[in-house]
C-alpha cells in the first residue's frame, strides 16, 4: 500500500500536467501515452486496447482523474511488484511530464533540473495522501532543516500559516537559496535525498578486513533498512558485498587490533565482518545506525523517514486535537461564564425587586402607622366629644328640678 501511495502521487502530477485546459480532464490520446509509457517504467506487460475497452461504453470525450482511477489501478497499479523496477525511472517520467508545465527555473539557476525534482521528490514522500497535495508548514521547516543542517548556511522561508504546493515550495526553496553556490545546494539535497527517499540510513568510507585473506581494505559502505552493502567506490556502481541485518545478526565495538583504531564488528550466524573506522565518533555513529537498522528490520518496516514522518503526524494530530479540546472548553467555559452572568444578572434583578418590594412593604407599613395614629385621634377627639356631651346629660335633670320648684313657688303665691 505504501508502494502504491508513493506511485500514485508521482502519476497525480503526471495526469494534471496532460489537462491543459485547467478541466480536470485528460484526453484518452494523451492517456494512451501516459500509460504506455507508465508500464514500461514499471515493468509490466502491456495492453493497448484495455484502456479503449475500459472507457468503451463512453463518448470520445476527455477522462478525469476519477474516471481513469480504476483502469489505473486494475491494469497498472495492481499489478506492479516491488523490485522489478526503479521507482527514480518513474518519478522521472513523471517529473518531465509536470514540470513542463508548472516549473519555471529562476534566471540564477539556483537549482539545477536534478536538484528540482529531488526536491520535487522529497516533496511528494512528506506530503500526506489527501489531493492537491501541499505540505503542513511544519513539514516545510523540517525539511529546510534537513537540507541546511549539511550546508555552510542555513535555509529559512517566510513563515507559513497554510500549506505549500510544491510549485511554491521550489520557488521558496529557490529565494532562500540564492544566497549559497549551486554545488552546496545540489551536495545538500543529493545528500537528504538519499537518506529520506533512498533509506540510506548511513554511508561512508570504512576499512573493511577480508574473510579468507584477512588483509584490510577500504570500501564505500552503504546502510538500509535490512541491508548493509559495501562497494568499491562512493558512485556506488561495483557492489563487492551485501550484509543482511536481520534477527541473526548483530553489532558490537572491538578493541584496537592489526594497528587499526576504533574498531566493531557485525556478526552473523557463519562469519564475523570486522570494520574500523575512521574515528570513536563515527565508530560510534555506524553501531547505532546499525541497531536502528536492525530494529527497523525486526519491526517489518523499510524506511526510517516513514516511521519518523509517522511519528510526526501523530504528534501534529494529538497537537491539533488537544487544540481543538482546548478551544471547545475555551468555548464551554465561555458559555458558562455567560450563563452565570446571567443568573448573576437575574440574581441582581432578583434583589432588586426584592429591595422594591421591601421600600413598598416600608411605604405601606408607613402609610398603615400613620392612619392608624390619625385614626387614634379622631376616636380620642370623638371619645372627648362625647364624654363633654355626656357630662351635659348628667347635669340637666337638676336645672330641670329647680325650674320645676320654681314654677311651683311661683304658682303658689
Amino acid at each position: 500500500m505504501a508502494l502504491k501511495a508513493a506511485l500514485l502521487k508521482s502519476i497525480w502530477y503526471a495526469f494534471t500536467s496532460l489537462d491543459t485546459e485547467d478541466s480536470g480532464k485528460v484526453s484518452k490520446s494523451q492517456l494512451k501515452v501516459l500509460s504506455h509509457n507508465l508500464h514500461s517504467v514499471l515493468r509490466i506487460p502491456h495492453d493497448p486496447a484495455a484502456l479503449e475497452r475500459h472507457f468503451s461504453d463512453d463518448d470520445d470525450g476527455p477522462v478525469s482523474s476519477q474516471g481513469y482511477m480504476p483502469y489505473l489501478n486494475q491494469f497498472i497499479l495492481d499489478k506492479v511488484t516491488e523490485g522489478t523496477f526503479v521507482k527514480e525511472e518513474v518519478d522521472e517520467l513523471c517529473w518531465t511530464l509536470c514540470s513542463k508545465k508548472h516549473y519555471r527555473p529562476d534566471a540564477h539557476r539556483v537549482l539545477s533540473n536534478q536538484d528540482a525534482m529531488r526536491l520535487w521528490c522529497l516533496f511528494n514522500f512528506l506530503a500526506d495522501d489527501r489531493y492537491p497535495l501541499t505540505l503542513v508548514p511544519e513539514e516545510v521547516e523540517y525539511l529546510l532543516r534537513k537540507i541546511s543542517s549539511v550546508m555552510p548556511v542555513e535555509l529559512s522561508c517566510v513563515e507559513l500559516e497554510d500549506g505549500l504546493s510544491v510549485w511554491s515550495f521550489l520557488d521558496e526553496v529557490t529565494a532562500a537559496g540564492r544566497a549559497v553556490d549551486g554545488e552546496s545546494i545540489g551536495v545538500a539535497v543529493e545528500k537528504v535525498y538519499r537518506e529520506m527517499v533512498g533509506n540510506v540510513l548511513k554511508e561512508g568510507y570504512l576499512w573493511k578486513k577480508g574473510h579468507l585473506r584477512r588483509n584490510w581494505t577500504e570500501r564505500w559502505f552503504c546502510l538500509r533498512p535490512g541491508s548493509l552493502s559495501y562497494f568499491m567506490s562512493e558512485d556506488c556502481r561495483d557492489c563487492k558485498g551485501v550484509i543482511e541485518v536481520d534477527q541473526n545478526c548483530c553489532v558490537k565495538a572491538l578493541s584496537d587490533r592489526d594497528e587499526k583504531r576504533c574498531m566493531f564488528c557485525v556478526k552473523m550466524l557463519h562469519k564475523t565482518l570486522e570494520i574500523s573506522a575512521p574515528d570513536s565518533r563515527q565508530r560510534q555513529e555506524w553501531i547505532t545506525a546499525i541497531q536502528t537498522s536492525l530494529r527497523l528490520s525486526a519491526d517489518g518496516r523499510v524506511s526510517l523517514h516513514e516511521e519518523l514522518k509517522e511519528r510526526r503526524r501523530e504528534l501534529r494530530e494529538e497537537r491539533e486535537r488537544r487544540c481543538a479540546l482546548r478551544v471547545e472548553e475555551t468555548r464551554r467555559l465561555r458559555e458558562l461564564q455567560g450563563e452565570r452572568e446571567e443568573q448573576l444578572a437575574e440574581l441582581e434583578l432578583l434583589k432588586e425587586a426584592q429591595r422594591q418590594a421591601q421600600a413598598s412593604l416600608q411605604q405601606e407599613e408607613q402609610r398603615r402607622r400613620s392612619q392608624h395614629e390619625e385614626l387614634q385621634k379622631t376616636l380620642q377627639r370623638q371619645l372627648q366629644e362625647a364624654q363633654e356631651v355626656n357630662g351635659t346629660l348628667r347635669n340637666t335633670p337638676q336645672e330641670l328640678e329647680t325650674i320645676i320648684q320654681f314654677d311651683q313657688k311661683v304658682c303658689t303665691s
